[in-house]
């Protein structure tokens, strides 16, 4: 895990202090180490730099940016290739010799030998940018599922790229205007805005499973190398409920194997649900013992619980892990959540954010890697709302209904007359449903859930709570191959019993019970979710202030509304609608926007 940026002029110098701003602006990415490369052209010039965390080996030599002078290549890299050891032996057969030990040099050397098809062949979690010292050439990747961010930014003359939406702004001359149609996005989606917008008109991200090459002159082109479809294959159609179930175990325990691979300890975050106990059992198969597990709980609010205590101690005895609960008095995420704000590459309205950037804090402070289980709702089916699509003859209305958090028509009460244009959102549900090669309505959702929502939701909260703290997060429900595995499964294995029965009968074998037939949970920060007290003096204080009203999103009559009635307008899924407007002005006044 680290922090990477780049930027590539065709014209004229790139500005040094500016570059070495934007790099250091990602200094709990990778606090272990710094650099940057520069190199002049033949018209314009190039600069590349690399905050470090140092989890595979730790020695200089897998400094970065990274240079192989014999094969004039270069990189900057993010993330980590779980399988570097096999394709290195691989390359070693081919005649290729290392200086290092980490999986930084294997990209470049897998790059020299098989080009941009190399990618196909990483398992792991990446966003890298490659140059060819020779050509000019540069070439950006992102993995599969997006676990890794990858922001940029163009305008004459120049491409500016970085692992974090801040640190392109760190660099100045950016346009910070709204996109109207990613606000859109961000109101419906629960805060998701789907690559490659976000919610700036001149900032984008590189799409998952994306190489976006860059030639000298600054003509660029895409590919897309990897994708999936949910739903039946023929042959799978064979299959008994039985040998699902052990397929989903063995690739599970590839997965979490693969992420073992560290040469610092590896934890587990530990929720007491059932993805991430399955983690640690898998773990515990695998002959890890004494793993180190973390648990997080908040005071009780309004009756509702704010831990999960009860679930995690059944894992952890039951597995004798060395456990740890952390337990954070309410008042103290109040007090973190500008913080926890300014760690958002984009504004992101789960209460969980403040509760990851706090486990993460205490967790860095023991572990530098932890796997956590993200990701195996949206990939096994495991949301209340799935089975409704089972009847459905409206895809796109069941999902509208389902999952928005607000529909156009609030919108219109909500936004300014310039920043509401059409249903931006129902269009692009449409298109989405359309053009994939799902057929039924619960597998349209599954995909546009796994392939959209995932990647701009839990994923990105994760990524950017963790790295706050330069904690490198692991999540093997989005290994390649168990996506893959689960994409192909029949949907009435996943969506029945309440969500993820088929990953709850693989678990049988391994789990107690009484984990694995529990009511699902969330990650719960009550205080944050009933907002009252100081919470919503803070709200108050965000929507209230001059740089509010002068922004102009919101129309003011309908906020004093939400004010007034802070439990009135919530959303289907039982969202505070106040908070998601007061979190987006809170981001925007963050970062100066």
């Amino acid at each position: 895990m680290c922090g990477i940026c780049g930027e590539i002029r065709t014209k004229n110098d790139v500005r040094l202090p500016a570059f070495w701003t934007m790099t250091r602006s990602m200094q709990s990415r990778g606090p272990d180490a710094e650099g940057v490369f520069s190199q002049g052209l033949e018209q314009g010039a190039m600069a590349f730099g690399h905050r470090r965390l140092a989890i595979l080996d730790q020695s200089s030599t897998s400094q970065q940016p990274m240079i192989d002078n014999e094969l004039g290549l270069g990189i900057v890299f993010n993330g980590c290739i779980y399988n570097f050891r096999e394709l290195k032996a691989e390359l070693q057969g081919k005649g290729y010799r290392f200086f290092s030990e980490g999986d930084t040099e294997v990209i470049i050397k897998a790059y020299h030998a098989w080009g941009t098809e190399c990618v196909r062949r990483f398992k792991g979690m990446f966003a890298f940018a490659l140059w060819e010292r020779d050509s000019g050439r540069v070439v950006l990747v992102r993995d599969r599922l997006g676990i890794k961010p990858l922001y940029y930014t163009e305008g004459e003359g120049f491409f500016r790229f970085a692992s974090a939406l801040p640190a392109l702004l760190a660099a100045g001359g950016v346009d910070r205007s709204i996109d109207p149609v990613a606000l859109h996005h961000f109101f419906s989606f629960h805060a998701a805005v789907p690559a490659p917008r976000t919610i700036l008109n001149s900032v984008k991200k590189l799409d998952p499973a994306t190489i976006l090459t860059i030639a000298p002159d600054g003509t660029k082109t895409t590919e897309r190398y990897w994708q999936f479809a949910v739903g039946e294959r023929g042959g799978d159609r064979r299959l008994s409920e039985q040998e699902w179930s052990e397929a989903v175990n063995d690739a599970m325990l590839a997965a979490v194997d693969r992420r073992r691979v560290a040469d610092v300890p590896v934890g587990v975050l530990l929720s007491g649900g059932l993805d991430s106990s399955l983690i640690v059992a898998l773990l515990a198969k695998l002959g890890h013992v004494n793993v180190r597990t973390f648990s997080i709980g908040f005071d009780s609010v309004g009756g509702q619980s704010g831990d999960e205590f009860y679930y995690s101690d059944i894992i952890a005895k039951h597995f004798g892990t060395e456990h740890e609960q952390i337990r954070i008095d309410g008042g103290e995420a109040l007090g973190v959540l500008p913080d926890a704000i300014r760690a958002m590459s984009e504004p992101m309205v789960s209460h969980d954010s403040v509760a990851f950037y706090l486990l993460s804090r205490e967790v860095a402070k023991r572990v530098r890697v932890v796997q956590s289980g993200q990701g195996a709702d949206e990939i096994f089916g495991g949301y209340s709302w799935y089975p409704s699509f089972l009847t459905t003859n409206d895809a796109t209305e069941q999902y509208r209904d389902a999952y928005f958090d607000w529909q156009h028509d609030d919108l219109r009460k909500l936004l300014a007359d310039d920043m509401l244009g059409d249903d931006a959102s129902t269009e692009f549900i449409e298109t989405f449903f359309a053009q994939t090669a799902a057929t039924s309505a619960v597998d349209k959702a599954l995909q546009i859930d796994a392939e959209i929502m995932l990647v701009d939701d839990p994923v990105k909260r994760v990524d950017n709570m963790t790295m706050a703290h330069g904690l490198e997060a692991r999540v093997p429900f989005l290994d390649h191959e168990v996506v893959e595995l689960a994409a192909r499964m029949p949907s009435r294995l996943k969506v029945a019993d309440g969500g993820k029965y088929i990953l709850k009968q693989a678990a049988r074998s391994l789990l107690p019970a009484e984990v694995i037939d529990r009511p699902k949970g969330y990650f719960p920060v009550p205080s944050l979710r009933h907002l009252e007290g100081d919470f919503l003096a803070y709200v108050r204080d965000v929507l209230g202030s001059r740089a509010a009203r002068e922004r102009g999103l919101y129309r003011p009559e309908f906020v004093d509304h939400m004010l007034a009635n802070p439990g009135a307008e919530m959303s289907p899924k039982g969202h505070s609608r106040l908070w998601q407007a007061a979190l987006l002005e809170a981001w925007l006044r963050e970062h100066a926007v």
